[in-house]
């Protein structure tokens, strides 16, 4: 028989204290990067799956590459449901369970989850350790579905990773690169309210600025690396000026940005600084050639450089994140969470574009077609993402769950059954 679509929704109903208690028990235990020791997170993960009655398997990242990627430790969650035969396409859901840290300024417990008025408050309770939740749940009311006697075919895969907060690479390009998956469709962790189809790139660069030290009562004897390092700066700050003139076509970004985020250096007060070092974020927007912008800003900082000859400029790269861009497949995966976005909350749900950079794009750069598509609000803001006080209003941990088992349904209905899961 065709999945019915009321008994999918009253399941969930029936079960939302326990979603609700799964993404408390994962607020609750830390998993902040950095530092990065990400592997006990994932071993309690792990354990409440297992005790969902899901099948777990555990792929730690080699040491090594874990500590050359900055972090303590790393393990990846993958867990996999065969419906059918197994023809049917094999759909994975990935979202990140690694954290910024709390930082200050909360006003309740960044580890508590706890709940005032319908909202749940803690690190991570949006951003992203929600789609443990709206993934895992999905994923069983759909089993239940398949034990009721829904015609499925096909495989649902989650994929619970660790290293978004540091690049991803040691997450789902990981598990890509490793062939531990090979999907046909990818959703990633978003919100509820749109649906992401393509966010920014961005470029890391480390500049340092080398010069040589010095009396500060006789400052002709060095080579002052922070007046070099003031030029380059005034000069990328006026570059930055320019791009504003750049405009994306995609709704929701705007332009490409460059912000210097960090700078250190110097010896002392009374000393000619001989080393500045500074780091560069310049955001990608998906018209843009990654390796285009690279070649264009390290020429620029060159040329500025040129100021300055007795200084010395070294550049590396911290890291390269490719944007988001829209693939052939990717409609597939917009027109069904769409259709029952629409239908579980009564309005229809928008194709954006989003400026920061995500998990998603390593799906796609496999040539996987991806959306942005979870349990949160409409911004970043409104869920204090990144800040202090973040929170997830549960009403829409549920009806993202809802619409996510839904859209899973639909891809999973055989081609040859026209009555296509509810239609």
């Amino acid at each position: 028989m065709s999945v019915d679509v009321a008994s999918i929704r009253a399941w969930l109903s029936a079960h939302r204290h326990d979603a609700e208690a799964f993404l408390a028990a994962l607020v609750q235990t830390p998993s902040d990067n950095p530092p990065g020791d990400c592997a006990p997170h994932a071993e309690r993960a792990g354990a409440l799956l297992e005790d969902m009655g899901l099948v777990v398997e555990r792929h730690p990242v080699p040491r090594a590459e874990v500590v050359a990627h900055g972090m303590v430790s790393c393990t990846n969650l993958i867990v996999r449901a065969r419906f059918g035969g197994g023809n049917g396409p094999t759909i994975a859901l990935n979202a990140h369970g690694d954290v910024v840290p709390p930082g200050e300024h909360w006003s309740v417990d960044p580890y508590g989850a706890d709940v005032h008025d319908g909202v749940m408050y803690g690190r991570g309770v949006a951003v992203s350790k929600s789609d443990f939740a709206t993934y895992a749940f999905a994923l069983r009311a759909l089993l239940a579905a398949a034990a009721s006697g829904a015609l499925l075919d096909g495989t649902v895969e989650l994929h619970f990773t660790y290293d978004e907060e540091t690049g991803g690479s040691i997450g789902p390009a990981w598990l890509l690169a490793q062939r531990l998956s090979k999907p046909d469709y990818a959703i990633s962790a978003g919100f509820s309210y749109a649906i992401t189809t393509a966010h920014n790139g961005c470029l890391h660069l480390e500049v340092d600025v080398l010069g040589r030290s010095g009396h500060a009562a006789e400052p002709e004897g060095g080579i002052d690396a922070l007046e070099a390092a003031n030029g380059l700066l005034t000069g990328l700050y006026a570059l930055r000026a320019t791009y504003e003139a750049t405009r994306s076509r995609v709704p929701g970004i705007t332009h490409p940005t460059l912000v210097v985020g960090m700078i250190e250096g110097g010896i002392n007060t009374n000393v000619v600084p001989d080393k500045v070092r500074f780091r560069l974020d310049r955001r990608i927007i998906p018209e843009e050639d990654p390796v285009v912008v690279e070649a264009t800003l390290r020429d620029h900082i060159a040329s500025l450089a040129r100021a300055w000859p007795d200084v010395r400029v070294r550049v590396e790269r911290v890291l390269l994140a490719r944007p988001l861009v829209p693939i052939a497949g990717q409609q597939t995966l917009v027109d069904v969470i769409a259709r029952r976005g629409h239908e579980i909350f009564g309005f229809a749900l928008r194709s954006v574009g989003v400026p920061i950079y995500t998990d998603a794009r390593h799906y796609t750069t496999a040539n996987i077609p991806t959306v942005l598509y979870g349990a949160g609000p409409r911004t970043l803001a409104e869920a204090n993402g990144h800040r202090p006080d973040e929170r997830l209003v549960l009403d829409d941990l549920h009806r993202a769950t809802e619409v996510v088992a839904l859209a899973l349904a639909d891809l999973l209905t055989p081609a040859g059954d026209a009555r296509r899961a509810g239609a």
